[in-house]
């Protein structure tokens, strides 16, 4: 019999049911797992034991039935989420000492169908970062060598379960901070549609491009959840009333016939070339399931990572300026004025990374060079949006790699902000767009995880759940575990 750490949520889920483990159990074998995965891996920030623990008495108090899926299962919580009364930082020093009074509008969804909290996740800062490097508080390794970059910037959302820490986690994506870091370490990462899950209580990065969502080691487990945190909500003015499908329905219903377009953007120069013949395998694994794969054109795609970072970079200088150190978070104690304390307290609190894209947002917002940039910016986007809704009139999903490389090392990209930003190449026009769009693992390049992205057109997540089973199902790249998940620590 394999560990409960290997297990997925639905095979914990029945074993709940069965009452053949009790989700404290489940929980306190997720924590010892936890405690002797962490050393290696560094994914969490805390653990929140004395809460887990008193959710999963209560779930099993309750009782968990059939129907509850998720009920008694535990989940890790990336730190730019709010908990009540867990500390969240955001990976920043500024925000050390905050400690919320109230749970996203995720957080309370996954309690009322009784998820168990056990921690967060660490990130780089302020999700402005693709290595999990630029946490103020640690680097997270990658789950399949430790020498190597876990993506970012949920890091730690994408190692812990790669690592087996926990069974899924909660990320954030603005420019592909669930995709990259879900295709570094082997796992399934789903970005949704731009206000299919509330924001409220999200830390604000680049407000009109931030979304949260699920990663897993499988498809089905990530619909599960995916489902769980969707909906409508009043306290987010950019959540959308649509109806929440059961985005299971349909997973195994197959692809005959369904029609993909593969733009040859995505597999053009810059692509490793190990990267690209995973991808060209996947292709051809699509076809014999029946999908119609063609080629086609993103023309303004090329101008996704310069039209990002000004607006993402824009949006971030104006959701920082409330850390000031007279609320809340660090404030520094070598002041004699009030101007000392806005410059002395940032400057101390944030990190190089975040100090970079506040000033280059600053620059951009600023008088005589707005036009030229931020709205010259937005028109670009518009493109990019244009190019999108072509496709998508012809086909029902697009595909390629999720990231142009595998894992690097540790150390290589940090002191080189273009080479890390170019990485987020082939993530970042779906957020631009507020399209959907996820990871799912394709193979090994290097003996490291190659992601496969599938991106859909707006609210139509179940086409690419679809696409992804069947592949997963055709393939054993979704049963490929790092040293790690199988406990043998290197």
């Amino acid at each position: 019999m394999s560990e409960l750490y290997e297990k997925s949520l639905g095979e914990l889920h029945d074993l709940l049911v069965k009452k053949e483990v009790s989700s404290m159990e489940l929980t306190k074998d997720m924590i010892q797992r936890i405690k002797k995965v962490e050393p290696f891996v560094d994914a969490f920030l805390n653990i929140a034991e004395e809460e887990a623990l008193q959710q999963a008495k209560k779930a099993d108090e309750e009782g968990i039935t059939e129907q509850e899926i998720l009920k008694g299962l535990p989940i890790g919580i990336k730190d730019n989420i709010v908990t009540k009364n867990i500390k969240t930082t955001a990976g920043s020093k500024i925000l050390d000492n905050f400690n919320p009074i109230i749970d996203a509008t995720v957080v309370e969804k996954l309690k009322q169908v009784g998820m168990i909290t056990v921690g967060k996740l660490n990130m780089d800062e302020f999700a402005m970062g693709g290595s999990g490097e630029s946490s103020a508080f640690k680097v997270t390794k990658n789950a399949w060598n430790q020498n190597r970059v876990a993506g970012g910037s949920s890091a730690g959302s994408a190692v812990a379960v790669a690592a087996g820490e926990i069974p899924v986690s909660l990320g954030s994506d603005t420019g592909g901070s669930i995709r990259q870091p879900a295709a570094f370490n082997g796992i399934v990462g789903m970005k949704p549609t731009y206000g299919r899950v509330s924001r409220n209580g999200l830390i604000a990065f680049a407000s009109s491009m931030d979304q949260i969502g699920p990663l897993t080691r499988s498809v089905k487990d990530n619909a599960f959840v995916l489902k769980a945190i969707c909906g409508y909500d009043p306290k987010d003015a950019t959540s959308a009333q649509r109806d929440v499908p059961d985005f299971t329905a349909t997973l195994n219903d197959g692809i005959k016939n369904m029609k993909i377009a593969l733009p040859r953007e995505y597999l053009s120069e810059g692509i490793q070339s190990g990267v690209k013949n995973v991808i060209v395998k996947a292709v051809e694994t699509l076809k014999t399931l029946g999908a119609i794969v063609e080629e086609v054109s993103l023309p303004h795609s090329k101008y996704g990572v310069a039209t990002y970072y000004i607006i993402a970079s824009s949006e971030a200088s104006s959701n920082l300026q409330r850390f000031d150190g007279i609320r809340y978070g660090y404030r520094t104690e070598d002041f004699h004025n009030l101007e000392d304390i806005y410059v002395k307290s940032r400057s101390a609190g944030f990190g190089e990374e975040v100090k970079r894209r506040i000033m280059l947002g600053m620059f951009s917002l600023s008088a005589g060079f707005y036009d030229a940039y931020f709205n010259k910016a937005g028109q670009v986007r518009t493109l990019i949006c244009e190019d999108f809704q072509k496709v998508f009139k012809y086909y029902d999903v697009i595909i390629g790699p999720t990231a142009p490389t595998v894992a690097y090392k540790i150390g290589k990209n940090i002191n080189d902000p273009i080479t890390m930003y170019l990485g987020d190449v082939l993530t970042i026009p779906v957020n631009l767009a507020g399209l959907p769009g996820m990871s799912i693992p394709a193979g090994l390049s290097e003996d490291l995880p190659v992601g496969l992205q599938i991106i859909g057109n707006h609210w139509e997540e179940q086409k690419m759940y679809k696409i992804a089973q069947s592949f997963e199902d055709a393939t054993n790249f979704s049963s490929m575990k790092p040293q790690i998940l199988g406990g043998k620590i290197k």
